[in-house]
């Protein structure tokens, strides 16, 4: 295994599908994979890598369809992503690993959870629920970004992402994520679309053995604090934190989410 302790970014191929990823942190050191949310990519966790990484070899990439990872035609199903997730611990030599997932990437942690137990320490489950949204209001969503682009969903995202006032005050961190929403391929977010259609957990959820901290946005509309209070009714070993946040919790309020973060893999 690579014991360098420098970031590394890198690109590998998994599943027939090119995926960019980052590592930061010592090898060494138990390891914390994070998913990425819809319409994001690796660099929304920027903000806790220098805390995690101290203790912890953290692993960061982009889900295909986003970023510099590929973009191969859809449909993707959600197996399939967690697929990839798994596929990278594979390339990177990481038996078991720490899993943190935001909203889409959350699903991915859950079904990592459910049907790769031994793979997985503990879980964050950030602004997500074990359904997001309709899968009449995803299909829909993926028909009209692969007629228009991604124009219009990356104009409306920060009511989407962030409290009215944090849009408004931090246009330097919601314009960038906005610019590098309408580059992202239509195809690959599309895809990820499907997947989130397909993706009902339901009460499958109840079998996570591992301990799991539920994050949920006391202003999000996307997947509200219900969504992880029913999270937290399921799981049999999870405990719910509320932050003052919209849907991108680790971006609105960065430092609060590394705390919670932390706290929970330490404990």
């Amino acid at each position: 295994m690579n014991t360098v302790m420098n970031p590394v970014m890198n690109t590998v191929e998994l599943n027939g599908s090119a995926c960019r990823y980052r590592t930061d942190g010592d090898p060494r050191n138990p390891a914390v994979l994070m998913c990425n949310s819809l319409g994001t990519d690796h660099t929304m966790w920027n903000a806790q890598v220098d805390t995690l990484s101290r203790c912890f070899h953290v692993v960061r990439y982009d889900t295909r369809g986003h970023g510099e990872s590929a973009s191969p035609p859809g449909p993707y199903s959600l197996e399939m992503l967690a697929n990839d997730a798994l596929a990278l611990l594979d390339h990177l030599e990481i038996c078991r690993a720490h899993v943190v997932g935001l909203s889409m990437g959350g699903l991915v942690a859950q079904c990592l959870g459910l049907y790769a137990p031994h793979r997985v320490n503990r879980l964050v489950l950030a602004n997500t629920a074990a359904r997001i949204g309709t899968a009449a209001g995803w299909r829909s969503r993926a028909e009209a970004v692969r007629e228009d682009g991604l124009a219009g969903i990356a104009a409306t995202s920060p009511a989407r992402w962030f409290t009215p006032a944090f849009a408004a005050e931090y246009r330097t961190i919601v314009e960038p994520l906005q610019h590098a929403l309408r580059r992202q391929s239509p195809e690959g977010y599309a895809a990820c679309c499907d997947a989130l259609a397909g993706a009902d957990l339901g009460d499958d959820i109840r079998a996570i053995a591992a301990p799991v901290l539920v994050i949920a946005g006391e202003a999000d509309p996307v997947t509200t604090v219900a969504d992880g209070v029913a999270l937290c009714t399921r799981i049999r070993d999870a405990r719910l934190v509320t932050l003052p946040a919209s849907h991108l919790s680790s971006i609105e309020v960065p430092a609060a989410f590394a705390r919670e973060v932390q706290s929970f893999l330490h404990s």
